[in-house]
Parts: structure tokens; C-alpha cells; sequence
């Protein structure tokens, strides 16, 4: 048993994610995932139940365990109740502490993340916020986005939305002093610190590939990480 097996195992989703595996391949036969990716949950809880170091190292410097969607069919169906849902979990927040996660295509994407959704969560209050849906940086929502983002004023009063004024209603401002307690909860849960770890390992990284990395969403490595493929994710069969 190794270092990093002992640190998934203070993980509380790994405690109640992992029983006993059976090698059955209920989970892999239900993944959605499964059906697209080179990923197979069956294989996954096999590999934790070695707890073998280096395999579990290959983990989470994987892509594999940002291919799960967290619909957690795999619980739903599994006769020991194992959770692989839940280890993904576990595994990721240990790629992210670790800074492994920028050793993969998928994982360097948490940046992409924490820059759109996690810094709009503090900053809106929204994990999506239509302003920032810009279609320059989303031009896969095509024309008819483009028409709605130019008119979004008048397209939220024709939904009924209450978007960016006071009060009650759909997409309503947040008053600051709840977005602040929304930030002292990343504080005390650790969210915060997180997020620092993934910009800089995430700036680590851009530097090792000469790549630039500056603040916001206008950077060649923001780009790169979005538009990056240079492997087959897909499944084979």
C-alpha cells in the first residue's frame, strides 16, 4: 500500500465508493461515458483495488478520470454497491491537489473551468452568466446566439427574467453581501486554496510548453486547452 493510495483513502467518497469489486462489468455496460470514451469503469475500481502506486500515479496523470460524466448510473447498478462515480471524484481532487492534472489534455482543461464557471460563481453568483457567453469565445452556439447576445436586454424582459437588477426573478444581481458570503465559503471549505493550486500549476505548465498564460480568457493557453486534441479519446469499439 503507497503514499498515494493512502491519500485517496482519506478521501471520504473513496471510503464509501469502494467496497468490494466483483469484476462483473455492470458499471462499464451502463456508462454513458463508456459508450464514447476509451473508459471503463470496471477497469478503474480494478486498478484502485491493487493499491498500486504507480498504477494509481498513471491514473492521475490520465485522461481517463476526466472522461466520467458524474451521473452516477454506475451506483444505481453495481451488486456491491461500489460507487465509481465517487472514486472519480476522489481521484480528481487528488490530480488537482497534486498538480497531475495538467500531465493530460482533459485535465489541463480545469483551468478553462475555474476561469469561466468557478470565477463567475464568485463574481455572479451563476455558474453560467449569459454576458460572459461571448461568441467569439463560444462560436460553436452559432448565429442564433449571436443574435440573442447582441439583443440579450430585451430577449431576458420578453422570458420574464429579472436579469442583472435588483429584486426577485430569474438571473436576478445577487446582492454583494451574499456573494461574499459565497467567497467565505470557498474560503473555509478550502475551494479558494484550490483554485490558487490550479493556476499555478496550471502556470507551471504553460511555461513548460512556451506557451503564454496571462489573466482571463484571452491567452494562447486558453486557447490551446480548448481547442487542443492531439489524441483519440474515443472509444474503439
Amino acid at each position: 500500500m503507497g503514499e498515494l493510495y493512502e491519500k485517496l483513502r482519506q478521501d471520504i467518497r473513496f471510503v464509501e465508493g469502494l467496497t468490494a469489486c466483483l469484476n462483473c462489468g455492470t458499471c462499464t455496460a451502463i456508462c454513458p461515458a463508456a459508450e464514447f470514451y476509451n473508459y471503463q469503469p470496471r477497469k478503474l475500481v480494478d486498478i484502485l483495488q491493487t493499491k498500486d502506486d504507480e498504477k494509481i500515479l498513471e491514473l492521475l496523470k490520465s485522461d481517463t478520470i476526466w472522461y466520467c460524466g458524474e451521473c452516477m448510473s454506475c451506483v444505481t447498478r453495481c451488486p456491491r454497491n461500489n460507487a465509481p462515480g465517487l472514486l472519480i471524484t476522489a481521484l480528481r481532487s487528488l490530480s488537482q491537489e497534486s498538480g497531475y492534472f495538467v500531465e493530460s489534455e482533459k485535465g489541463r482543461q480545469q483551468l478553462a473551468i475555474k476561469r469561466t464557471v468557478g470565477h463567475w460563481i464568485l463574481k455572479y453568483g451563476y455558474c453560467l452568466y449569459p454576458s460572459q457567453i461571448t461568441p467569439e469565445n463560444h462560436p460553436e452556439q452559432g448565429p442564433v446566439w449571436e443574435w440573442e447576445f447582441q439583443n440579450i436586454d430585451k430577449v431576458m424582459e420578453r422570458l420574464g427574467a429579472n436579469y442583472q437588477k435588483a429584486g426577485p426573478g430569474v438571473l436576478r444581481a445577487i446582492p454583494q453581501e451574499d456573494l461574499d458570503e459565497i467567497r467565505k465559503i470557498f474560503d473555509e471549505t478550502g475551494g479558494t486554496a484550490r483554485f490558487e493550486k490550479i493556476e499555478d500549476f496550471s502556470r507551471q505548465k504553460a511555461e513548460e510548453m512556451g506557451i503564454q498564460l496571462d489573466d482571463g480568457l484571452q491567452n494562447d493557453y486558453i486557447k490551446h486547452i480548448y481547442t487542443a486534441v492531439n489524441k483519440d479519446h474515443t472509444t474503439e469499439s
